[in-house]
């Protein structure tokens, strides 16, 4: 199905969406009861420090994404390791609320935020008529490090300090994602293409500029439904331990669960690819976030332990389609000329989601409301931005010249 080379731009976003893990929320939650212990702080003041860190690195993602439109893959990768490790390092040595904001920055802004635009900018500039298929494979990573990585870590903090478990992150970074960099994309070049017959159809694409996709109205409704799984999410896997405390659950069960979490978003990651190269992402846009509405009405009506498994299944199917969906619909849509600019855009608004979900979810604790409320609050979101882009569905095509 791919050549040599697609095989190794695919495998290279495998690594750098796993490798995205130790800047995502779900990873960094796990961490959020060890950090607050030490630094004598509660979950409001820990959501408050997370919410702003992350939205100065979503600012900043803005600028330095761009720059993948103008840079050699390979050297920016290199920068996006090294900054990477960096971070990390950085991580293992918080010891004050200043020093946190300065590391959950760091890693926001490297993990979550340059190391899977990275890989989803390479792999939807590359591809073109096997883009769902590829990019399914490549977040398949990230997939595969919510699946290992949550028990994984929740036993490893019973034997190793967490400070010194980021150190160990750090130099693992450093040693596997140059090595992996260089056999892969070393000779990568901005214009290389997947060779297909859609290309002549893609230069018939009108290729947007980020100015001109900002004036663009239904960039601003798909948006609203893109956002939903990112500060939703996040919230929850922040404050998961608010979550277990309130629904009453076992030490383990959450943790547990984002197997489920991982399982589903895996099968519908593979699903979405064929569905996207058959349908289009644009057809599938609009059942993305169901499962998600579906999950947060099991979490307000049920409280056996079972139904985290069941919201974090729920979560994984749109997980699944999201992941894809948030970077073949813009190139589609948008084209792929620009796609590094409007990409580090809709990444940082990704960054900025996640930002706002902590925020609220720590404002949202700190003033009384339960789990149940909270997840109703965000069902009405959910809702409102279904109907949105229902109501422009037959607008969403692409304009050709």
């Amino acid at each position: 199905m791919f050549k040599s080379l697609s095989l190794k731009v695919i495998v290279f976003g495998f690594i750098f969406t796993f490798f995205s893990s130790f800047g995502q929320s779900y990873f960094l939650g796990i961490f959020n009861s060890s950090i607050r212990d030490t630094l004598l702080i509660s979950h409001g003041q820990f959501g408050s420090i997370y919410a702003s860190a992350t939205l100065f690195s979503s600012v900043l993602l803005i600028w330095v994404g761009k720059k993948i439109d103008d840079i050699n893959i390979f050297k920016f990768a290199l920068f996006v390791t090294v900054l990477l490790s960096f971070s990390c390092f950085f991580f293992s040595k918080v010891s004050s609320v200043l020093l946190l904001f300065v590391g959950i920055f760091l890693m926001r802004f490297s993990g979550q935020g340059m190391m899977s635009h990275t890989a989803t900018t390479t792999i939807s500039r590359y591809f073109t008529k096997t883009r769902g298929r590829a990019l399914s494979i490549s977040w398949f990573g990230l997939s595969s490090a919510e699946f290992v990585l949550p028990v994984l870590m929740v036993y490893l903090l019973t034997l190793i300090d967490w400070q010194n478990l980021w150190l160990i992150f750090s130099i693992t970074v450093l040693v596997i994602l140059p090595i992996a960099s260089f056999l892969l994309i070393k000779n990568l070049k901005l214009d290389s293409r997947e060779v297909s017959d859609e290309k002549i159809k893609e230069v018939e694409i009108k290729q947007w500029q980020r100015r001109e996709v900002i004036k663009d109205y239904r960039f601003y409704i798909i948006s609203l439904n893109m956002l939903s799984m990112p500060w939703i999410f996040t919230g929850f896997a922040v404050f998961q331990s608010f979550v277990q405390t309130s629904k009453g659950w076992g030490t383990y069960v959450i943790a547990q669960s984002f197997m489920s979490y991982s399982i589903f978003s895996v099968l519908t990651l593979f699903l979405s690819g064929f569905l996207i190269d058959k349908f289009t992402s644009r057809k599938l846009l609009i059942f993305m976030n169901i499962p998600l509405l579906f999950s947060v009405i099991i979490l307000i009506f049920f409280d056996n332990p079972i139904t985290a498994f069941i919201f974090l299944g729920l979560v994984g199917i749109s997980n699944g389609f999201a992941n894809i969906l948030g970077s073949s619909t813009w190139a589609e849509l948008y084209g792929v000329k620009y796609i590094g600019s409007i990409k580090a855009l809709t990444t940082a608004l990704m960054v900025f989601a996640t930002a706002f979900g902590t925020a609220l979810f720590g404002f949202l604790i700190d003033i009384g409301f339960s789990i149940d409320d909270i997840a109703a609050v965000s069902g009405i979101y959910i809702f409102i931005s279904l109907v949105l882009l229902f109501l422009i569905r037959k607008k969403l095509n692409p304009t050709f010249i």
